[in-house]
């Protein structure tokens, strides 16, 4: 289901919202877990800032899990993230929901996943990717296999794939590179 640069552009141009799952893709997959039982997460420092780089130049970010915990809203606050469903295994009814409760269409919403719990929602959306370390039949589906695992600025390098798709990459880091 890989697509065309041209049709990358073409569906980019159309979002609103940038659709994240958590295990797997802002994480590495790995579960930690601490001697009374709290659950640890490790984000990498680079998906944040490609996040608000999206934000910045006018998507909407927005995380869709089946898991929730302390450190995943910590997270999510530190990056004004604009939509945080969690705690929902069926990721069709959430996905389904989200839409409503945003008054978005699914072609409109960019969803990044790892797993076969996924397929669901990367069906249905505007533009679908995956890890480069995602399940096979993720990796077989999706739009576009990204380079990096989870866990590992993977998110990142999709949001930079989605602003430069839309001409919005340099505008996005002018700031950043004015007196070079």
């Amino acid at each position: 289901m890989a697509i065309s640069d041209d049709d990358l552009s073409r569906r980019a141009q159309d979002l609103e919202w940038l659709l994240l799952d958590v295990d797997g893709v802002l994480t590495d997959g790995r579960l930690f877990y601490g001697a009374e039982g709290e659950q640890w997460k490790v984000f990498h420092v680079h998906d944040g800032v490609g996040l608000k780089l999206a934000k910045d130049a006018g998507l909407k970010v927005g995380i869709l899990s089946g898991r929730g915990n302390a450190a995943l809203e910590a997270r999510s606050r530190e990056l004004g993230l604009d939509a945080v469903v969690e705690g929902r295994h069926d990721k069709d009814a959430a996905f389904t929901e989200f839409l409503a409760q945003h008054n978005t269409a699914p072609e409109r919403v960019a969803y990044i996943g790892d797993d076969i719990l996924d397929l669901p929602v990367l069906r249905r959306c505007g533009l679908s990717f995956a890890p480069a370390d995602a399940a096979l039949e993720v990796r077989e589906r999706v739009n576009r296999v990204l380079t990096r695992p989870g866990g590992r600025a993977v998110v990142r390098e999709m949001c930079e794939l989605i602003l430069r798709a839309r001409g919005d990459w340099d505008k996005a880091v002018a700031h950043l590179l004015a007196d070079w």
